[in-house]
Order: structure tokens, then C-alpha cells, then sequence
């Protein structure tokens, strides 16, 4: 088996790539934009990783994807020896303990349990007859292998990477064909063990809860965000206050304003014509990636399509609904846009992963 075929190259999706570097390009110009017209702290660095990632993307798309599909349980287990090493010598940041030092960035193992999550879940299911998946004893082990990643996100605590683990995998199992009566049951004992979940939050996390639902009731302490982020939304207007130029973010009145929070910001410089072409644009991608997914000729290659798919919807949606407010105040990232390393190498992981279906789509065959 040859690892890499270079004859694929030109075969590539290079449309969804060009969206890839136009999103990411605009993310840089939001990071330099961030920090006052320079490169650093955020913009450099994030150039520098898009660099490395736009290498690795094309590095996986070029790789057998049979490699990827022999290869899902050693990855996946990888993944779960990093989340635990993060739990015994983890780097410990905002009251968390989600990464590990590694020199030169702090690696964030739960964006990668994510992808390994995805691949193992189709390697899993492309395996299984869709009449086994009508009972429920054949859905243990795919329930376990969702289950051990998110335990140990839980704990760190990362309940946003919980939550995303959870959503990607229930995409999956109905991509896979299980049994809507199963999933109407899983949804009646969640609604029911719902006050043993809230019992087991933490005080901060249910204080997000109480400040969703009334941001006002701390305007200077647990609701600050969300109000200064309301605020900044409203002040862009149509067409915004022009690059830089962002009273919010400019004089530091907005947090988070590189990392959770910079879909605000770009509203408040670009106004709603950005905002929206950049939700048009992530649509756009969207559809590509489930159109990529439904011409795989094999179950595999579908299931991870629709779990890479779903996960970068689900990323989109919860980041820029919370800082709308319809949502509590989560840590989750805004793809390609938001600084940060880990997860945006992920990201770049599951572009390659993508890929790699869209130019095997017609040799290979699972299932």
C-alpha cells in the first residue's frame, strides 16, 4: 500500500479549499485588527499554524485513506493516552487543566479526540450490518467509545467539548441508520436525568445558565460579556465602523475579543453585510462537505464526511449564537477565525480528512 499519492493533488476540492484560506486569511486580518495593527501577540502565530495546517491538510488528502480506516482505534486510543496525560500533568489555564505544554504551543488533546472520535465511529459503523443497529445492545460499544473521551473532557472541566462530542456522535448514529425509537428513548432518560445533570455542574457553569437567562442580574460580573458583546453586535450596524475602528473592541471594552468572542468584534468593523457573508460563506461550506459525503462510494467515507460536517456546524452555531445570547457563554472556538492552535490544526486535520474522501470516492469501497 502506498502511503501518498501525489497524482491526486490536482484532484483535489480546490473551491473549498480556496473558502478555507479566504476564512482563515480573514480571521489573521480580525487577529492583527484585535491587537491594534499588530502582528502580535495573535496574528503572527496564527499565520505561522495556518501555514503548518494548510501543509498537514494536504499532507492527509494525499495519504490512502484505507490507512485512516485500518488505522481509526490506534488514533482514537492515541487520543485518549493524550486526554489522560492532561489529567495528570495537564497545563492548567483559566481554572481549567485542558492542555499540555509542549514548548512551543500548548496542545489541546480534546480537539483531537473529537476528529478520532469521528473516524472511529465510522470505522465502527461501516462494520455493522443496518439491521443490527435496530437493537440496542449493538449500539454499547459505539456508546462506549463516546463516553470515555467525554468522561475524561468532563473532568478537566471542558463541558463545551463534552457537549460537542455528544452532538457530533448522536450525528452519526443517525447518519448510521439507528433506530429512531431508540433515539426518542435516549431523549426521554436524558430529559428525565436532567436535575441529576444540573446536580453534578459546577458553580461557574450553572452561573452561566442563570446569566443567560438574565445577563443583567450581574452586569459587572457574570453577564459583562454578554452585554458588552450585545452591545458591539448593535453598534456595526449595516456596514460597520471599518476595520480597526471598533470602539468596543479597540478600547478593550469587549473580552475574549481573539478567541470566543471575535465574531462580535468582525460584526462591530464589518457590520451585518460581513457578519452575514461570512455565515453564507461557512453555509457554503457546509453544503460542499455534505455533498462530498453523500457521493462517497463507501459507508466509511460518509460517516466521516457527515461527522466532520456536523462538528463544524455545530462549532459555527453554538459559537455565534452564544455571543448573540441565545445561548450560555461557552469555550468554544469560531473555526478558522478564533485564535488558538490545537484547534485550528483540527480543523485543517478534518479539511484533509475530507479530501482524502472526495478524490477516493471512486475507488474505494467499505461497505
Amino acid at each position: 500500500m502506498t502511503l501518498f499519492n501525489f497524482k491526486t493533488l490536482l484532484r483535489l476540492h480546490w473551491v473549498f479549499i480556496g473558502l478555507v484560506v479566504m476564512v482563515t486569511g480573514l480571521g489573521v486580518a480580525m487577529l492583527y485588527s484585535a491587537a491594534k495593527g499588530e502582528m502580535f501577540p495573535w496574528a503572527a502565530p496564527q499565520l505561522m499554524r495556518a501555514g503548518m495546517g494548510f501543509a498537514l491538510m494536504l499532507m492527509i488528502a494525499l495519504m490512502d485513506i484505507r490507512f485512516f480506516f485500518r488505522n481509526a482505534y490506534g488514533l482514537y486510543g492515541a487520543t485518549l493516552l493524550l486526554l489522560l496525560v492532561t489529567e495528570i500533568k495537564g497545563y492548567v489555564g483559566m481554572g481549567a487543566q485542558r492542555w499540555i505544554n509542549l514548548g512551543v504551543f500548548n496542545l489541546q488533546p480534546s480537539e483531537l479526540a473529537k476528529i478520532t472520535l469521528i473516524l472511529v465511529l465510522a470505522r465502527y459503523f461501516s462494520e455493522q450490518k443496518s439491521i443490527h443497529l435496530k437493537g440496542v445492545f449493538s449500539l454499547i460499544p459505539p456508546a462506549i467509545l463516546v463516553l470515555l473521551p467525554m468522561a475524561f473532557v468532563f473532568i478537566e472541566p471542558d463541558l463545551g467539548a463534552a457537549l460537542m462530542m455528544m452532538f457530533i456522535a448522536a450525528a452519526m448514529f443517525f447518519c448510521a441508520g439507528v433506530s429512531k425509537k431508540i433515539f426518542l428513548s435516549v431523549m426521554v432518560l436524558g430529559l428525565a436525568a436532567a436535575p441529576i445533570g444540573w446536580s453534578v455542574l459546577k458553580d461557574y457553569q450553572k452561573k452561566r445558565v442563570y446569566t443567560f437567562l438574565d445577563p443583567e442580574r450581574d452586569p459587572l460580573g457574570a453577564g459583562y460579556h454578554i452585554i458588552q458583546s450585545k452591545i458591539a453586535l448593535g453598534s456595526g450596524g449595516i456596514l460597520g465602523k471599518g476595520f480597526m475602528n471598533g470602539t468596543q473592541s479597540q478600547l478593550n471594552f469587549l473580552p475574549e475579543k481573539q478567541t470566543d468572542f471575535i465574531f462580535t468584534m468582525l460584526a462591530e468593523e464589518l457590520g451585518m453585510v460581513g457578519a452575514v457573508t461570512l455565515l453564507l460563506v461557512y453555509a457554503l461550506m457546509i453544503v460542499i462537505m455534505y455533498g462530498i459525503s453523500l457521493h462517497s462510494t463507501s459507508t466509511f467515507g460518509f460517516l466521516v464526511g457527515m461527522g466532520i460536517a456536523a462538528h463544524f456546524f455545530f462549532c459555527t452555531f453554538i459559537n455565534v449564537a452564544m455571543v448573540m445570547g441565545l445561548l450560555p457563554t461557552k469555550g468554544l472556538p469560531l473555526p478558522l477565525v478564533s485564535y488558538g492552535g490545537t484547534s485550528l490544526l483540527a480543523s485543517f486535520i478534518a479539511f484533509g480528512l475530507l479530501q482524502n474522501i472526495y478524490v477516493s470516492k471512486d475507488v474505494l469501497r467499505y461497505s
